[in-house]
């Protein structure tokens, strides 16, 4: 049985009683990102945190196989949360797991270890990172179609924004579960939103971002609509995306990105410029993990207000890192900003490829180009462009060492199997765009 005394646990067992908890959801990932979960009564938590609680994970995409099913879920206390959206008598809390295989190594296909180990080289090199996230979604009148609830623009405070309760509801719920957020407000999109998630340490953020995206979706059904994180889910629309916020901080509990006496101006450190460099090396090979979908890659199009070039910036929106210039005296601000992931992408993922990508450049030494310039990225400051579709980004992960040493054999080889089969389901299938151009003039 758990220690009694461990001040984690106490404080779970205590909110149990005192908030009428019946319910403990275990929460989880799959590979691609999809919230798994089941349910264990408040008598089963003590057993379930030191023994765990046992699934079969051949079920689970990316997980086992048909031969090998039997994994364990192992809660992780400090992630304990009541669920505001549900009744508050006979109360459902959740608890995110992490997954190991019967003689209690963990699961090296579960996302969350995956960053987890990441994490582990991270501390190796006496860094912490601390993330924050911006996330874009769209609401829709329902899961059947794309009919918008408005047709405002960036920032509108009018009739226009129809879904300001819908995020000020979400926004109280995200904090209720101990999840800051930053700011909130309406995208570019018909219908579109933004909501930001205030900077934490790496895993806290993968989790919140989990959360996020269920606390959306269940405020919208509660209003009686649809929330989409689909990449590109209209014509004439931007994309949405999921821009990630990194800075390293040192054993001093100094910002190890800032640099007051940079000679570029900029105010990076030569351990963020090479960071910044070992991200750019790498970022074909990252684009699966980070542009998962068919539908992905229609974000990243030159007319989508989204990424495509390999390069970094202060404000051009082609490339893929941003180093936001706002407050450049403050060290605390300094940061970068990775801005090709997509809001359908598994966080945990995105965040270990990212980290290890910036690892490897500042163990390397690397030399950072020049920045693109507001109006243009000359050819001197592109390390080349991203991955067009997903045809080429599973050629860039297929050959890559680098991925397989971050994601593992097993998850690399799902992944470049999952993502080889729909990209040639894509390519096979006829569309209403090809017969409305061809079928009556061929």
């Amino acid at each position: 049985m758990s220690n009694p005394r461990n001040p984690t646990v106490d404080f779970v067992l205590k909110t149990i009683e005192s908030r009428d908890v019946h319910f403990l959801r275990c929460w989880f990932t799959d590979v691609l990102g999809a919230m798994k979960s089941f349910a264990v009564v408040p008598g089963e938590l003590e057993h379930a945190i030191d023994e765990g609680m046992a699934f079969d994970a051949s079920c689970i995409k990316g997980f086992t196989e048909a031969d090998e099913p039997d994994a364990l879920a192992f809660p992780d206390p400090s992630t304990f949360q009541v669920l505001p959206w549900r009744p508050q008598t006979d109360a459902v809390a959740r608890m995110f797991c992490d997954v190991r295989m019967p003689d209690g190594c963990p699961y090296e296909g579960d996302p969350r270890f995956i960053l987890k180990r990441v994490l582990a080289q991270c501390a190796d090199a006496g860094f912490t990172p601390n993330v924050g996230c911006e996330l874009e979604f769209y609401y829709f009148k329902d899961a059947q179609s794309t009919e918008v609830l408005d047709v405002g623009s960036c920032f509108d405070l009018t009739s226009l924004d129809y879904a300001s309760d819908l995020r000020r509801d979400t926004v109280l719920t995200l904090e209720h579960m101990g999840i800051p957020v930053e700011y909130s407000h309406h995208e570019l999109g018909h219908s579109q939103h933004e909501i930001d998630l205030r900077a934490t340490d790496a895993l806290a953020m993968a989790d919140s971002i989990m959360t996020y995206k269920l606390v959306v979706k269940e405020i919208a059904i509660k209003h009686g609509v649809f929330a989409s994180f689909m990449p590109k889910p209209m014509n004439g629309q931007p994309g949405s995306g999921m821009h990630i916020h990194l800075s390293l901080y040192d054993d001093a509990g100094q910002n190890a990105f800032y640099g007051a006496s940079d000679p570029q101006g900029v105010s990076l450190s030569s351990t963020a410029k090479s960071f910044i460099a070992g991200v750019l090396g790498r970022a074909r090979e990252m684009s699966l993990v980070t542009n998962q979908y068919v539908n992905s890659y229609k974000r990243l199009c030159a007319d989508g207000l989204a990424p495509t070039k390999v390069a970094w910036t202060r404000s051009n929106r082609e490339a893929i890192v941003r180093v936001p210039g706002y407050r450049p005296d403050d060290p605390d601000a300094c940061r970068a900003v990775l801005r090709s992931p997509d809001v359908a992408a598994n966080p945990y993922l995105v965040l270990a490829s990212f980290l290890a990508a910036g690892l490897e450049g500042v163990r390397q030494g690397l030399s950072l180009p020049d920045p693109c310039g507001a109006d243009a990225c000359p050819a001197d400051a592109v390390a080349g462009s991203l991955p067009e579709n997903l045809g080429e980004a599973i050629a860039a992960f297929k050959d890559s060492a680098f991925m397989r040493r971050v994601l593992g054999e097993r998850t690399h080889g799902f992944l470049l199997s999952a993502k080889t089969e729909e990209w040639q389901r894509y390519q096979s299938h006829v569309d209403a765009w090809e017969r409305d151009r061809l079928l009556a003039v061929l």
